[in-house]
């Protein structure tokens, strides 16, 4: 016999049988894709020492001035501009932009009203003194996220997903054993290698732990939105639409 609802011991009328069914669940999407590694890695690069002399190495040398003490890059994350209109990024970001509409395709929307659009795609490097970490966030009125890993290791940091809905996490019960993949889980985390691709739905809440900096962590970011034709059709041959399925 087991407790009941009440918490006093029930012996069943009957021998039930129940079916079990999942709704509402949040989709996922990972693969390994090598293709692009070499192409991507040297084109962000270029844009990471931009970003590192345009923006990164002032910030270093007035926060180490203000501290009087030489700390670098501690704590910080080398963030480049979007690249996504960039004609030498054009295959890959063609590429997440069809997987993209494949994926909320494969969820089930109906995508014939709308087109999609890039709202930004960045590469970004954790501190090579350790300390960089995103918090968990969404990025407001995106439909995809992606993720494509370009250097990372057993030994950097990874990405962690959420669960998104807010009434589940309001009600969280223990774990039994939070080491298993269950109905539980408030959160799940991904172990990446150079090459892996993931895609989530925007309102995905998704972090990034503490990095010790003890090898490269590199990842290209990006977001998506899925814009109605009555809105997007006069803009419709701007670089950043995506190709129509």
């Amino acid at each position: 016999m087991k407790e009941g609802a009440s918490g006093s011991k029930t012996t069943p009328l009957e021998d039930v049988k129940f079916t079990s069914a999942a709704y509402f669940s949040t989709p996922v999407w990972s693969a390994q894709c090598s293709t692009f590694l070499k192409l991507m890695l040297k084109l962000s690069d270029g844009y990471l020492k931009k970003t590192h002399k345009e923006i990164m190495s002032k910030t270093i040398k007035e926060r180490d001035k203000k501290l009087k003490k030489n700390i670098g890059d501690l704590g910080m994350s080398n963030h480049s501009e979007s690249f996504n209109g960039d004609p030498k990024a054009k295959q890959f970001v063609d590429f997440c932009g069809q997987r993209s509409y494949e994926f909320l395709d494969w969820c089930g929307f109906d995508l014939k009203n709308h087109t999609l659009h890039f709202t930004e795609c960045w590469v970004q490097e954790f501190a090579k003194r350790g300390g960089g970490h995103h918090d968990t966030h969404v990025h407001w009125n995106q439909h995809v996220s992606g993720f494509y890993f370009l250097k990372c290791s057993e030994n950097t940091s990874l990405p962690v997903l959420h669960d998104p809905r807010p009434a589940a996490m309001m009600t969280k019960l223990p774990q039994k054993n939070p080491s298993k993949i269950s109905f539980a889980n408030d959160a799940v985390h991904y172990k990446v290698q150079p090459g892996t691709m993931i895609l989530i739905p925007g309102y995905t809440p998704h972090q990034y732990p503490f990095d010790l900096g003890l090898e490269p962590f590199r990842f290209i970011h990006w977001n998506i939105q899925a814009v109605p034709k009555a809105i997007s059709g006069y803009n419709s041959e701007k670089k950043n639409d995506l190709p129509k399925k």
